[in-house]
């Protein structure tokens, strides 16, 4: 195929099908920084498509129609984004969304993009909380919303709190739990417990069953991260100080006054973190403590419990 940015516009408008663009696509990714050029393209290019649709176009009906023609207009969009995508611009970023758990989540650059080594987290909580009885839950530092409305949906009876120091990030958890009409889950802005105590909702009693988080726990020296992480994602969610966990143990500090006795913390953390953050749980009394590990077989989220 010849390349679409030598062709006449006139001719543009008659040649490039959905085949082709996504061909292009590939082209272009293959040797930059995607590691997956053809699932990048249908992304972006369902997302163009779907801009100007007066219904929704799903992957499906972009491989039944490969013949199908693009605008010019509609090019220039597609190769735009995949200008984006070139430069090492998250695909989730680009595009708006990001599936997880059994949701399809808004996300923007004012939040971490949810991965799958969260799910274990939220599968962890889920092993906990009763399918039949009301409980309470926070979710500390709730980003996008995903573990607090992943849980959501699941546990009808949960009475989730879903707090972040941002409201930017605030801002599109709740749109999240408009788009998966979770009623259960009520947002508040909180640098971790400070806008609890603000509020006065401690001096309430206000307590929890559970408190599930994911904080920033990468250090920030760490020579592992990516490049196109620091670049792209919010470094107050990812960094924290004292090899990455300043910020879980202001947490565990804190958690006596929050948790009902019985009550269950859960963390994920970095892999190489499991010992440290089961040593800070022993030093501030938690028991029944415990590690978990993610799908790749590494120590990714440890719980322990208040009595």
């Amino acid at each position: 195929m010849t390349a679409p940015s030598t062709l006449s516009k006139q001719r543009l408008n008659h040649t490039i099908t959905i085949a082709d663009a996504i061909q292009f696509g590939i082209s272009k990714l293959d040797s930059a920084c995607s590691d997956s050029p053809k699932l990048d393209s249908e992304i972006l290019l369902l997302k163009v498509l779907n801009q100007t649709s007066d219904h929704y176009l799903s992957k499906t009906w972009l491989l039944t129609w490969p013949e199908k023609r693009l605008t010019i207009t509609q090019f220039e969009q597609f190769n735009h984004y995949l200008d984006l995508r070139s430069k090492g611009m998250p695909i989730a970023y680009i595009s708006g969304e990001k599936d997880f758990w059994t949701l399809s989540l808004s996300v923007t650059p004012d939040t971490l993009i949810p991965r799958p080594e969260t799910e274990t987290l939220v599968e962890s909580a889920l092993e906990k909380i009763s399918t039949t009885e009301k409980t309470s839950l926070l979710d500390l530092g709730t980003g996008s919303g995903a573990i607090a409305l992943a849980i959501a949906s699941e546990r009808q009876y949960c009475r989730i709190i879903a707090t972040d120091v941002s409201q930017a990030a605030l801002n599109i958890a709740e749109k999240n739990a408009q788009k998966t009409k979770s009623a259960n889950v009520t947002f508040l802005q909180s640098d971790w417990f400070d806008g609890i105590k603000q509020q006065g909702l401690d001096a309430k009693g206000l307590k929890f069953d559970f408190i599930v988080c994911n904080p920033p726990y990468i250090a920030e020296d760490d020579p592992l991260v990516e490049e196109n992480v620091r670049k792209y994602e919010p470094s107050g969610a990812l960094f924290s100080s004292h090899n990455g966990l300043d910020d879980i143990h202001r947490i565990i500090q804190q958690l006596s006054n929050y948790l009902n006795p019985g009550g269950w913390i859960l963390f994920e953390h970095g892999y190489k973190q499991s010992n440290a953050v089961q040593a800070l749980l022993k030093k501030y009394a938690f028991t029944n403590i415990n590690t978990i590990n993610d799908l790749n077989q590494q120590p990714r989220v440890t719980l322990g419990q208040f009595l």
